[in-house]
């Protein structure tokens, strides 16, 4: 607390030489510790937080205008939750997608893969046909074509077995290397290469052949029936 200067006023004479008397008073007058001009300089002096903890609201700033400060930020603040589910939902989408890419090459792999195998059994079972089983082994040639290949080889089944049963043939095949040269999930071209050994009445001790053949398969349900099968070399 700043002290206070005590002063008391003395006894004042009056008009025509009578001395009036009057009652002394004492009065507290204030007294200034601290130049003003200085405290402003010292003032002036001190740092500026960069950061305050404490914001005082501008005396120019009305409440309506602080409501809608804290209305804005209230609105930052719910835009949170809005952020984190859209990058959960960009998440789940390229989950999905990445997974719906995967599955798609992984049915593609297992396409190939069953074309692959079609034309393997086929080109064996076509090379691969005996006199003493030739309606068996025909049928098992019918059931795995369609198309025109299975129209055309059902048209002329009947030469087919003629020959093979006037001949005596006896043919084994083996399948030494298969290819995929195209394919997706309906349709492949396949190319095989085939050994066999043949006997017929004019080649009783036998005689080796090398086939290639190019089969076009395609899928029906789950299965892969040969629709064009051809000698190449």
């Amino acid at each position: 607390m700043p002290t206070r200067e005590e002063r008391t006023l003395k006894l004042v004479k009056g008009t025509g030489g009578t001395a009036t008397r009057r009652r002394a008073v004492v009065r507290r007058i204030p007294r200034v510790e601290e130049d003003p001009v200085e405290l402003l300089g010292r003032l002036d002096e001190e740092p500026v937080l960069e950061n305050p903890v404490v914001r005082r609201r501008p005396p120019w700033r009305s409440k309506s205008e602080s409501g809608s400060s804290s209305a804005v930020r209230g609105r930052g603040s719910h835009r949170a939750p809005i952020v984190a589910c859209v990058v959960l939902a960009a998440t789940l989408a390229a989950a999905i997608l990445g997974g719906y890419r995967w599955y798609g090459d992984r049915a593609l792999d297992q396409a190939h893969e069953a074309a692959l195998a079609a034309a393997r059994q086929t080109a064996v079972n076509f090379v691969s046909v005996s006199a003493s089983s030739v309606d068996r082994d025909l049928q098992r040639i019918v059931a795995g074509a369609t198309g025109e290949f299975k129209d055309e080889f059902v048209r002329g089944q009947a030469q087919v077995r003629s020959a093979i049963v006037e001949n005596k043939v006896e043919s084994t095949g083996t399948v030494l290397r298969a290819g995929l040269v195209s394919g997706d999930r309906r349709s492949a071209v396949v190319l095989v290469a085939v050994d066999a050994t043949v006997k017929n009445v004019k080649a009783p001790e036998g005689r080796p052949s090398h086939y290639r053949i190019q089969v076009d398969v395609t899928r029906d349900g789950d299965a892969w029936l040969v629709s064009r099968l051809q000698f190449v070399g």
